[in-house]
């Protein structure tokens, strides 16, 4: 292997982003790196040398069948793809050569050998076990350096995170390139090989579904853990299916830079998550919750790749649900009809509840954590998108065998576990036990701190006097400096009439009450600008213009207290929030699922179904004649938010205009910018559309998820210069190219890119006809750098 040694560094120096030997060069050089392999009858020696040499240099594979497509027959032909996988397959060589290369060389060859696999069909068909078995060792390796944050240990990781391995920076120019070979991963073709077994089961056809099922829980849905083909958890197909998901659920904890990419990949197919959850419910003799809680208890391989498999569809679930707006899960209902999502949410809801009763989320760590948070984000996503808009029976939610006695008495005694169950699923107790909850809870507090009158002492009473002609701010003036505890405390209020006297009447709370509703009504009423109304329902909401009153931050904590005393009194107020500042005052738009889109019928209903619409617009959107803005009337003016900048000049146009951006003066209606368009469009080859992609992307064909999953995302800037005296965008440049204003005449310019960045360099042409023939000469050279 002294001869492939010698090349390594060629190698590498030619394929950290993109190429710059020729044709030829590339391949006598990859024939030096076949021959002694090949010579050697592939022995595991040369075989691991050039796993950890060769294999490992960033996106080689990528390269080689973009650049020299004849040596990946030479490939194929020697059946390298199954050689590779079989060497990698023992648990030593595998570790070994994990150990040699490290985290960041790990990830190349892992994605290389994805790149092959998704070229050889047959081969992963027939390896799917060693296939899938490699790439979860090597995840798991790499997995083990993968840091949740910062420290003096870590080193930043563009695909892992914070890496606590050294992580060589030489390799970031070549990240984009080898994201696209682990993106096949997750792709739609390498899932339906994988999860065969899954996809080919036959879902029940089509049936009547009741849109809001009211009816109660029929015995299918309170029998839902019965396994309908009582898979054996010892069988083969499950044994594949499970492995396949600890395959996918190592990578969403290991790639943590691109999670979401990879769930939006898993769920693209429809029925895959279906079907998954209709292949879990088959498992075992028992199937079903029994089974999965048992799993909880034994601490086997058997039983984490079965949790395994019930964390990715929890995951893969909570993101397409999250996605998707109310008319596609209640109308069309993708992926899940409303019954199985009532079937869903009735088993997630009593495996949470046992996690907690049972004790076993008091002491969880690590990988039982971490299914409790997924198997709780599930939950929490459907219970709030049933409060918004119901697809459950009544009283779904609650577990008929809590005895409220049981709750109250094991919180008097500070049981971790009744804490829990308040803390996350408060939903399972009913409202009234809540309340009396709340109110047992407010009472003790109060003889705590001596609020409440015994025969021996009498609470500390604040005495205020408040007019009737300023109560607002005689209110506000009294009451927002006391602490914490005197508001707590008893409060008694002596009005003053119009006429400046007091009235009559002893304040035995009632006067209290009489005070805070007036004060209630007075500041959620529109008029006072604190507080606006939705259309249609009229729901409440802070007022955007509230701050035209010079303390209005004060008003509304004051309003806070208010509120807050007339819960702590048990005062019942007519206050209707909108469920969107209700989530935001609970906290839940800080969670990574929170979706806005989905709060915004409680603020806008005629806004959501216009946004929905165009969603939903299956002709050419520029039709519409909207730009990426939005204008508002703030107090009589129109005012213009720019959704990106420049945003009102920028038309709403086709899928690949939406993930585009501009530089230099550039923008979407720009006339060297329509030209560009018309050009690819209408002028241009489906050969030459691909060969434009492979000269600014590096790969002539479009990203596997589409544009918007373009990372960096594509861009075309306005240049003057030649790339060598490129400092880069000046005001005036910036200017010139916006007015089309040309320094100079740009015709002996060509086109030019940065494949790492996905930027397109285009001189500001004069002529269409001179941009048609430039850009065509331009990517027929297949090089980027060298053209200007």
């Amino acid at each position: 292997m002294n001869t492939v040694t010698l090349t390594v560094r060629w190698v590498v120096w030619i394929c950290l982003a993109y190429i710059s030997l020729s044709h030829k060069q590339l391949c006598e050089l990859a024939v030096i790196t076949d021959v002694p392999v090949v010579a050697a009858q592939f022995s595991d020696n040369l075989l691991r040398s050039f796993l950890i040499h060769i294999m490992s240099v960033p996106a080689i594979m990528t390269h080689l069948a973009t650049l020299t497509p004849e040596r990946l027959v030479v490939v194929e032909s020697h059946d390298l793809f199954r050689k590779f996988i079989l060497y990698l397959s023992r648990e030593a060589q595998c570790r070994d050569v994990c150990v040699c290369l490290e985290g960041s060389h790990t990830l190349c060859l892992l994605g290389n050998l994805v790149y092959l696999g998704s070229l050889n069909d047959k081969v992963l068909e027939e390896e799917t076990a060693h296939f899938v078995g490699v790439l979860i060792h090597m995840l798991s390796y790499c997995q083990k350096y993968v840091s949740q944050k910062k420290s003096n240990l870590t080193h930043w990781h563009p695909v892992l995170g914070w890496f606590s391995q050294t992580v060589d920076y030489g390799l970031n120019e070549s990240m984009p390139l080898l994201t696209k070979q682990l993106q096949h991963l997750w792709g739609v073709h390498m899932i339906r090989i994988l999860f065969s077994d899954v996809l080919s089961k036959k879902l029940l056809e089509n049936q009547e579904i009741a849109p809001l099922p009211t009816q109660p829980k029929s015995a299918s849905v309170r029998n839902i853990l019965k396994p309908v083909g009582g898979k054996r958890v010892d069988s083969a197909e499950v044994q594949k299916v499970c492995s396949i998901c600890v395959l996918y659920q190592t990578t969403l904890t290991t790639l943590t830079q691109i999670r979401l990419q990879i769930l939006t990949g898993l769920t693209y197919l429809d029925d895959l998550l279906p079907k998954l959850w209709a292949f879990i419910c088959e498992l075992g003799p028992q199937g079903g919750l029994k089974l999965f809680l048992e799993c909880l208890n034994n601490d086997t391989e058997e039983s984490k790749r079965l949790l395994a498999m019930l964390m990715l569809f929890c995951d893969c679930s909570r993101h397409l649900i999250t996605i998707l707006d109310d008319i596609e899960v209640y109308e069309e209902q993708i992926s899940f009809k409303l019954e199985e999502l009532v079937t869903i949410s009735s088993f997630l809801n009593s495996f949470v509840f046992k996690m907690i009763w049972d004790g076993i989320v008091e002491n969880a760590r690590g990988e039982t954590l971490e299914l409790f948070h997924s198997v709780h984000g599930w939950l929490m996503v459907l219970y709030e998108r049933d409060c918004r808009r119901r697809f459950a029976p009544e009283d779904h939610w609650l577990r008929k065998d809590l005895k409220p006695s049981v709750l109250f008495q094991e919180l008097d005694k500070d049981k971790k576990r009744a804490q829990l169950l308040l803390q996350y699923i408060p939903h399972v107790i009913p409202h009234k036990n809540r309340v009396l909850l709340f109110r047992n809870m407010v009472t003790k507090e109060k003889e705590k701190l001596g609020l409440v009158e015994t025969s021996s002492a009498s609470p500390h009473v604040t005495h205020i006097t408040i007019r009737r002609s300023r109560m607002l701010e005689d209110g506000y003036e009294q009451l927002r400096q006391l602490s914490q505890n005197a508001m707590k405390g008893v409060i008694r209020v002596k009005f003053v009439n119009d006429l400046g006297v007091d009235e009559a009447g002893i304040d035995q709370d009632g006067v209290f009450k009489e005070f805070l509703e007036e004060i209630i009504k007075k500041v959620f009423d529109p008029a006072l600008n604190l507080f606006k109304t939705t259309s249609g329902d009229e729901r409440l909401y802070p007022s955007p213009t509230s701050y035209i009153h010079e303390n209005y931050l004060q008003l509304f904590e004051f309003v806070g207290k208010m509120l807050g005393k007339a819960v702590y009194e048990g005062i019942v107020v007519d206050v209707p929030f909108a469920s969107f500042f209700l989530s935001q005052l609970l906290g839940h738009h800080h969670s990574v699922f929170y979706s806005s889109v989905d709060e915004l019928p409680s603020l806008d209903s005629e806004f959501y179904k216009n946004l929905t619409s165009i969603k939903r617009y299956d002709g050419d959107i520029s039709d519409l004649g909207l730009t990426l803005s939005y204008d508002e009337d703030v107090m009589g003016q129109l005012v213009c938010h720019e959704l990106v900048p420049g945003g009102k000049t920028i038309p709403v146009t086709n899928e690949n205009k939406k993930h585009t951006v501009y530089y230099g003066g550039f923008h979407g209606s720009h006339r060297v910018i329509i030209w560009l368009w018309d050009i690819l469009a209408n002028d241009f080859s489906p050969e030459e559309r691909a060969m434009f992609l492979k000269f600014v992307t590096s790969c002539s064909r479009p990203p596997l998820l589409g544009f918007a999953y373009l990372k960096p995302p594509f861009s075309i800037r306005c240049v003057e210069v030649s790339d060598d005296q490129d400092t880069g965008d000046t005001l005036g440049s910036v200017l010139r190219g916006f007015f089309t204003i040309r320094k100079k005449e740009p015709g002996g310019r060509l086109p030019t890119s940065s494949t790492c960045f996905n930027l397109l360099k285009l001189p500001n042409y004069s002529k269409k006809s001179i941009l048609r023939e430039k850009l065509r000469y331009a990517i027929s050279m297949n090089t980027g750098f060298e053209l200007s």
